[in-house]
């Protein structure tokens, strides 16, 4: 089937689920925050003790002496103009499967958004290198398949802590494994995809920097992150209506780690 085709196809796809009522919007819009919530207050960890020992490798052994180093060396060598251009790019082979994806969750606008963005950032952008889109206010509508899932009501699974990648769920990894067969990342050259992903996982890293004293802070590394993990992964299913934390939570947190600082203070 030639692109023509597939284009042709997919937008009627795209007109025809447009036409939706509104009631049945609603109904999409209730299943995801139902979902979210769901995956938010119900954590399975069964493989707990092998997440925590590929923890341990992760945090102790590869980003201590790689991924953090990389990083480091990559924001302070590399002009934030160049960084912002192959992230760009990087970002914008991933059009195509948020096409798709917001299609299956019932989002023409948003479908029709993502459409435009590859075309007019393949094009006037330079591959991608400029978001022009973003300059013409045609912001950018990320979604992955792990949301189409569990717009379907499909849970996240028991979590999974991978060794390099982080962490992750069964939700999550089966989608991810999808959206790989997603164009034009099926026909990129080896180099090409392996330094696409390579440029987003260590943008993703520098944005962690920052944030480390929090990490630091946190009495249980582990349970930290699969917390935020979860938090997260419901905050993006919900479309930012669940998940967030809330200021009564932080402080919370913040109460109860300076108790537990006290602890020590009493004893000296």
């Amino acid at each position: 089937m030639s692109k023509a085709w597939r284009t042709s196809i997919l937008f009627i796809g795209i007109t025809l689920l447009s036409a939706c009522t509104s009631s049945q919007r609603e109904q999409f819009e209730e299943a995801r925050i139902n979902q979210a919530q769901e995956d938010r207050t119900t954590v399975s960890d069964p493989f707990e003790p092998v997440n925590r020992v590929v923890w341990d490798f992760n945090r102790d052994v590869l980003d201590r002496f790689i991924l953090k180093p990389v990083t480091q060396g990559y924001v302070a060598i590399t002009p934030m103009p160049v960084r912002n251009g192959l992230l760009n790019a990087s970002e914008n082979i991933q059009e195509p499967a948020n096409v798709i994806n917001n299609f299956l969750q019932g989002k023409p606008s948003d479908s029709f958004a993502s459409f435009s963005r590859f075309v007019i950032n393949s094009t006037i952008g330079i591959f991608g290198l400029f978001d022009v889109a973003e300059s013409m206010g045609i912001e950018r509508q990320e979604e992955d398949f792990n949301q189409v899932l569990g717009n379907l009501g499909i849970g996240t699974g028991p979590y999974i802590m991978l060794p390099i990648l982080g962490p992750s769920d069964v939700r999550n990894f089966t989608g991810e494994m999808v959206d790989r067969f997603y164009w034009p990342e099926t026909v990129l050259a080896d180099q090409y995809a392996v330094g696409a992903a390579v440029v987003r996982l260590l943008e993703t890293r520098a944005t962690l920097l920052d944030q480390e004293a929090n990490l630091e802070r946190a009495l249980d590394q582990y349970l930290f992150v699969r917390d935020a993990y979860f938090q997260r992964s419901a905050f993006e299913l919900s479309d930012g209506k669940f998940g967030q934390r809330t200021e009564e939570e932080i402080q919370e947190e913040a109460e109860d780690f300076e108790d537990f600082e006290s602890l020590f203070e009493d004893g000296e």
